[in-house]
């Protein structure tokens, strides 16, 4: 029987061979510096400036639900570091239920996640078009909007063709040149705090709990992107070390900027101006400072923030479909990679549903629809989050107790439980609506693999 997944005494599995393409082709270019960044750069974007004003509405209790959500989110890094001890090959968080429960099991992981990443970039490139407006004045003209939104999406997209290790490079630029300003003006802000301003605890009108979970089912997507790290392992120097160090390190660094950024913008900006505040960071700043002048400042480090968060994320689109196309569970153009290691059809596919959705947020209502995309995001994201801690709790069922050392079996099992519990809780939190739509996403792949698994029975290629 084979051993469970621990630090301690697990032997970790021979990579799949979803990594079997040639160093020349694929080659490895992030170490522990561009790994962190790559995961702080995706988590670090739209979420701190963008949902702030999104989850005023339930009132301080959403400070409570980020808190819960920082120590989950810290759970799920832990848990992608075990797994990318026993599967360093990227694509992950297919990956691990693949080889935990079947071709299907990894499907759904796959398209659910394919369909948050394309889904999520629509929202942070609309969420840019906020903070733009701050900078270069643009009305109420939908169609100037919808151009600011597409540049966000389109000239990251370009980048990316350049290769993985152009992507890290800008990753550590972008995540430097945001991270510094931003804790910079959280701590400051934190002296500037009026606490007449945080309004009631709960202003939802439902029960503390109900607040707390669909505040939290917001917020994830604000934390989206603790995986990115084993998502890019067959990218990454010494996987087996350095995914989980990345990955913990990643999101702790964010967490710190994101409790302090939201605690100094619920207590610079009045409650109920918050609320409607469509850029609210930058509310904060000039609350903090006077003028304008600070809230341009933090303006343009947002819409650098977001920009570089799309070059991650376009990244981590292309990555998840690349490994399950390898292995004939997505078309086979999704696998072809260009000589800078970026599976080009991929990212170029995400652009184009990602401008597919803009367009549709620009006709439908833009407050509206980023909400209905956040809670969509949520579920598609935590679908995978949810199979991979089952996969973990899995191989860990099968391990032989000669092999595995009690106290490492119990704290990768108190792990993995935990991430499951908490992404259970988060889809619930999501809303009747959300799921159900999330759902619509889910089901509308089982024709793709139907296809794909009917040709590849066929013979067919």
């Amino acid at each position: 029987m084979p051993a469970a997944d621990t630090t301690d005494a697990a032997e970790p599995v021979p990579p799949s061979p979803t990594d079997e393409t040639p160093a020349s082709i694929r080659p490895k270019g992030f170490g522990l510096a561009a790994a962190t960044a790559l995961v702080m750069g995706n988590i670090i974007g739209g979420g701190i400036f963008a949902l702030p004003a999104t989850v005023a509405p339930y009132g301080t209790v959403s400070l409570l639900a980020f808190l819960i959500l920082s120590v989950g989110a810290v759970l799920l890094a832990l848990l992608f570091g075990k797994l990318a001890r026993r599967s360093p090959v990227t694509g992950g968080l297919y990956v691990y239920p693949r080889d935990a429960f079947g071709e299907f099991a990894g499907f759904l992981s796959a398209w659910s996640y394919w369909t948050m990443t394309w889904v999520s970039i629509a929202a942070l490139a609309v969420a840019t078009v906020g903070y733009a407006d701050v900078l270069l004045p643009l009305g109420d003209d939908k169609v100037l909007q919808a151009a600011v939104a597409l540049a966000a999406l389109w000239l990251p997209a370009a980048a990316n063709f350049a290769g993985t290790r152009w992507v890290g490079g800008v990753q550590i630029v972008s995540t430097i040149l945001k991270f510094v300003p931003l804790l910079l003006v959280a701590t400051v802000g934190l002296f500037f705090i009026d606490t007449d301003n945080f309004g009631p605890f709960n202003a939802s009108g439902d029960s503390v709990p109900g607040a707390l979970a669909a505040s939290a089912a917001l917020l994830l997507y604000s934390f989206l992107g603790v995986e990115s790290a084993a998502m890019s392992a067959g990218e990454v120097r010494d996987p087996e070390r350095t995914v989980g160090r990345a990955s913990v390190l990643g999101t702790l660094g964010s967490a710190l900027v994101y409790l302090l950024g939201m605690v100094a913008v619920f207590g610079l900006v009045p409650h109920g101006e918050l609320a409607e505040s469509g850029a609210p960071f930058a509310d904060a700043v000039d609350a903090m400072a006077g003028g304008h002048w600070g809230g341009t400042l933090i303006a343009a480090v947002a819409v650098a923030s977001m920009v570089g968060c799309l070059n991650g994320w376009i990244l981590m689109s292309a990555q998840m479909p690349y490994a399950a196309a390898r292995d004939g569970l997505f078309p086979a153009a999704f696998a072809r990679v260009g000589k800078g290691g970026i599976p080009g059809f991929g990212v170029l596919a995400c652009a184009v549903l990602g401008t597919l959705l803009i367009g549709l947020n620009y006709t439908a209502g833009p407050d509206t629809t980023f909400r209905v995309l956040v809670l969509i995001t949520t579920f598609t994201g935590c679908v995978p989050y949810l199979l991979s801690a089952a996969a973990q709790l899995y191989w860990l069922a099968q391990g032989s107790r000669e092999r595995v050392r009690p106290a490492g079996l119990a704290r990768d099992l108190i792990v993995a439980f935990l991430s499951f519990a908490f992404s259970f809780w988060l889809i619930a939190g999501a809303g009747y609506a959300a799921v159900y739509q999330g759902v619509l996403f889910l089901f509308a792949g089982i024709p793709v693999y139907v296809w794909m698994r009917g040709r590849s029975a066929g013979g067919a290629v």
